[in-house]
């Protein structure tokens, strides 16, 4: 589609300013409570064990349903965001689980709470995918990697707020007040953030009919960026080729889908299947409510640790070596993490294995995966690797609760070791490299078809 905007150069090209700033914390804010409301379970639900309001079972129901409505949610955003635009996703999936959330602090039953969870999951669902790659689409190649694993920290760093604010808040005023913080902040955040611009990539990729909305917002973006420092000169890709839904099972990017689609049902899994267990592992193995909160709390201070070695990695030394490195770690860390007991070597053993899972997260969900596909489908195949690593997820909480009533942590560390094997070999065999590069070069390249 040939177009005289040039959008993704003239992006590439701009010095860091205030403008990127703006659009980083006001995504950010709103990634942030998204982070929140995600790992809110992981407090919320050994509370609501130990009280009796939730069974073993109801807790990993919740959990399911947080992934089905996850799943739906991350599906439906790629190709609404497509469609319609980033801006309108991401105000609109922000409102659903900021008004979820608030309903959620009211719940009478298990029962209700969880289908106020599934609600939760599709805005929490579409965030993620609709949040990473809007950002991926504004910032520079050469710091793409730092500004997105950054991202992530902020999201990750939902896990040791809502753990902090869990031991603060849950033993003296009941889990509930839990709920009610991630649906006022969100609610506030989607207030402040119409001010957010659409994707100039997006509107040149819609062709003539948005292609003066296009050029006019990229005059404003340079003018603003401009008072940074002088702007250098438009390189102009070569023309590339256009791509469709159909593009996604072609040639050119249906090892990235396979790639994409991998990672994210492994790091989805090694989440949601190890860390927000943490409590319930603790208090299912005799801990109290509050010793529990605390162990959890030292292990989960790792994760944006982690988040912020990928951040530097991830541009340092590139995307494969880092997700490769890192899931060498987690396995290394995985193996020893059953064997230890004594507190001082349990929290240590634990903390790295964080943080080295950590590292993955903040590559996996914030940088590599948005990257690998062009504009034209970005968030459609971003939704749909999302929609297949979330589906995992649905039945991972019912195999964990298996393996761990058999077969202890052990059991379910084995579980994520197999996975990241797997992930090690697809990465290193059919991943390609974006550090340093534009997303047009990127989207171009040819990986060779699985076999």
């Amino acid at each position: 589609m040939a177009t005289t905007v040039n959008a993704g150069a003239r992006l590439d090209r701009l010095p860091i300013s205030s403008f990127h700033h703006r659009i980083f914390w006001l995504i950010g804010a709103g990634m942030f409570f998204d982070g929140y409301d995600l790992y809110v379970g992981t407090t919320v639900l050994g509370a609501t064990l130990q009280s009796k309001f939730s069974t073993l079972p109801q807790n990993a129901q919740f959990i399911s349903l947080t992934f089905f409505g996850m799943t739906i949610g991350a599906l439906i955003t790629g190709f609404l965001g497509d469609r319609y635009g980033r801006r309108f996703t991401y105000q609109f999936n922000l409102m659903i689980f900021g008004l979820a959330s608030l309903a959620a602090a009211f719940a009478p039953d298990m029962q209700t709470l969880n289908i106020l969870r599934f609600v939760m999951g599709l805005g929490l669902g579409a965030e993620i995918v609709v949040g990473y790659s809007t950002l991926t689409e504004f910032v520079p190649p050469k710091s793409r990697g730092r500004w997105l694993a950054f991202m992530a920290f902020l999201v990750v760093s939902g896990l040791p707020v809502t753990t902090l604010l869990g031991n603060l808040i849950i033993p003296n005023f009941g889990w509930r007040p839990m709920f009610a913080i991630a649906g006022v902040g969100s609610l506030i955040v989607w207030y402040l953030r119409k001010a957010l611009p659409e994707s100039p990539r997006w509107l040149e990729s819609q062709g003539r009919s948005a292609e003066a909305e296009a050029e006019a917002l990229m005059q404003t973006i340079e003018k603003e960026a401009s008072a940074a420092a002088p702007l250098p000169p438009v390189v102009a890709p070569p023309p590339a080729p256009p791509f469709s839904l159909a593009s996604l099972v072609g040639r050119k990017l249906f090892p990235s889908m396979i790639v994409g689609s991998v990672v994210l049902i492994t790091i989805n899994t090694l989440i949601f299947g190890f860390v927000v267990w943490l409590p319930q592992f603790f208090v299912q193995q005799g801990l109290t409510i509050t010793r529990s909160f605390a162990y959890t709390l030292v292990i989960v201070l790792g994760s944006p640790i982690g988040c912020a070695i990928g951040a530097f990695g991830a541009d340092l030394v590139g995307r494969r070596p880092s997700i490769i490195g890192a899931s060498v770690l987690t396995i290394v860390f995985g193996a020893i993490y059953p064997f230890v007991s004594e507190p001082a070597y349990l929290l240590t053993v634990g903390f790295l294995l964080i943080v080295s899972i950590y590292i993955q997260v903040a590559i996996l969900f914030g940088v590599y995966t948005p990257e690998l596909f062009p504009t034209e489908v970005r968030l459609r195949a971003n939704g749909i690797c999302n929609t297949i690593g979330r589906a995992a997820t649905i039945v991972s909480p019912f195999i964990v609760v298996g393996l761990f009533q058999t077969y202890r942590v052990g059991g379910v560390l084995s579980l994520m070791i197999g996975l990241l094997i797997v992930q090690i070999i697809v990465v290193y065999l059919w991943g390609v490299e974006p550090r340093n590069r534009p997303l047009e070069d990127v989207s171009a390249e040819t990986a060779p078809i699985p076999v």
